[in-house]
């Protein structure tokens, strides 16, 4: 189970953007988070991936409170995490080929050696062809990054994934196509999903449940 209990957390300890959230996420569960852009729901994504420390409140994993996040966390808290972004370009490395995008995760890990075996798996997976694998991000459209980045975040296997409006600058039929991998990940490996997005329709459609950014401060929320 991952439960956020009652996360205050922003970039300025004075002016938190989130207050006093709580949100849970069962194992194999989708949830969507829906919240109009600036509402602070990319910020709880954050600290749901552990990529962000909150200010107050604490988050659990399996029971357990998490107590160092980002680079100090504990090796298989990092990589039971994969996250997507809304915006690829911003969370790609431009130096790198689609190819050494993907397997960056792996090679942070030590277990670079997976990648030849990996990449070419994943690629077809998330529907990218071996000549766009050369390629460096300027070198692609929006769509083919993200689904990169989206290869990248499945590459270790994560028990849990974050998507924060990954679709958001896509077309339909690439938003379509990777919902379908997220889902049938999900699927054959039991993954927790955490869908942010404003799109309530897709949000309805993808997930099992849909939760408004306005009910996280809800009493009946607490544990």
């Amino acid at each position: 189970m991952l439960e956020l209990r009652a996360i205050t957390a922003g970039y300025d300890r004075h002016a938190p953007v989130v207050r006093d959230a709580s949100l849970t996420v069962a194992p194999g569960e989708a949830v969507g988070l829906l919240g109009p852009s600036g509402c602070g729901k990319s910020t709880l994504a954050r600290v749901a991936g552990l990529l962000h420390r909150p200010h107050a409140g604490t988050l659990l994993l399996d029971d357990e409170p998490v107590r160092q996040w980002r680079h100090r966390a504990p090796r298989d808290l990092r990589t039971a995490f994969g996250v997507v972004f809304q915006q690829p370009r911003i969370s790609a490395d431009p130096r790198l080929s689609l190819a050494n995008l993907i397997a960056e995760p792996l090679r942070a890990t030590g277990c670079g050696a997976e990648a030849t075996e990996r990449v070419p798996e994943l690629a077809a997976t998330v529907g990218l062809t071996p000549d766009l694998l050369v390629r460096r991000p300027h070198e692609v459209s929006d769509g083919q990054l993200q689904r990169a980045c989206l290869a990248r975040a499945l590459v270790l296997r994560p028990r849990w994934l974050i998507c924060d409006e990954m679709t958001a600058m896509l077309d339909a039929s690439t938003t379509a196509a990777l919902v379908t991998v997220v889902e049938d990940y999900r699927r054959t490996t039991g993954a927790g999903l955490l869908a942010v997005g404003h799109d309530h329709t897709l949000l309805d459609r993808w997930c099992d449940r849909t939760v408004h950014w306005d009910t996280l401060r809800e009493p009946a929320r607490l544990p």
